[in-house]
């Protein structure tokens, strides 16, 4: 007779393949990639996790400034002056503009309105504010 309870998520394979995933992307320049839809970053010091009221900053782009602005939201947000995730698209957004890329700053909170304006603050200081738009 077999037992038809199932098994609990194995979460240090989960944490594995995050933490490899991670490694995959910590050099990897989205316009290289053809893979994967999002290259993901988070930051290398402790900052606030996610809450189910999530938001994330929208940077447009294209693909001939991605590497650049995604080196520079990059290392932003390993100093935790961001968010607690921040992702470039690999691939164009939707079939669309086929040169057309993306690079997302999640911030754990859309209720938390003083973070989220910090961190549009730290997205203009970068000259970053005429290609943003929020997303709840």
């Amino acid at each position: 007779m077999t037992d038809d309870t199932p098994m609990p998520p194995n979460l240090d394979l989960i944490q594995m393949v995050q933490r490899a995933r991670m490694l995959h992307d910590a050099d990897a320049k989205p316009s290289e990639m053809d893979g994967n839809y999002w290259v993901e970053h988070k930051p290398s010091v402790p900052v606030a996790p996610p809450t189910p009221r999530a938001g994330r900053w929208v940077i447009e782009t294209d693909i001939d400034q991605l590497d650049a602005l995604w080196e520079r939201v990059k290392q932003a947000n390993a100093q935790g002056e961001l968010g607690y995730k921040a992702k470039a698209t690999a691939k164009a957004r939707n079939g669309t503009d086929p040169r057309q890329r993306l690079i997302v700053v999640c911030v754990a909170d859309s209720d938390d309105a003083a973070d989220v304006a910090r961190v549009r603050g730290v997205l203009e200081s970068m000259g970053l504010g005429a290609a943003l738009h929020y997303e709840r």
